[in-house]
């Protein structure tokens, strides 16, 4: 099934998530482990300042297997179903794991990538602007 997920950084993790980004570390030791990959390069930073994704998850509830991955870094606000149920054949059972080469979402996905910011820029502008103002900070206290 996939899903359209969104999440706002916890306070204080960008730059550690930039890293496990970076150094393809995100996901280590997942099932999915690539998978959070490329949902960060395709991720979009909204208008209302959450990042959003469409996630691929064969798991019995939704993200039941990424969840704790995501929620090292996020605060997840929204997950919800690409699609309808009804129509996804990993999900009626009439193809297993159909979702990995499914263009169910595509429509989704191309509206998605057309909205806001890449969440990447946003990420390394933020982590960049962060890092600016704690050297200012430094030495101003000297």
């Amino acid at each position: 099934m996939r899903y359209l997920v969104r999440g706002r950084v916890k306070p204080g993790r960008e730059a550690d998530l930039l890293e496990a980004i970076e150094r393809c570390t995100l996901g280590r030791g997942s099932v999915a482990e690539g998978e959070y990959l490329r949902n960060m390069k395709d991720a979009r930073q909204c208008g209302d300042e959450t990042t959003c994704w469409v996630e691929v998850c064969y798991c019995p509830s939704p993200l039941l297997e990424e969840r704790p991955y995501w929620e090292e870094y996020f605060d997840l606000t929204r997950v919800q179903d690409a699609h309808d149920r009804r129509r996804c054949r990993d999900e009626n059972g009439s193809e297993p794991w159909a979702c990995s080469t499914c263009d169910c979402t595509q429509r989704l996905e191309q509206r998605l990538a057309e909205t806001g910011e890449r969440f990447l820029h946003v990420l390394r502008r933020k982590v960049k602007t962060d890092s600016m103002a704690a050297r200012t900070l430094t030495g101003s206290e000297k």
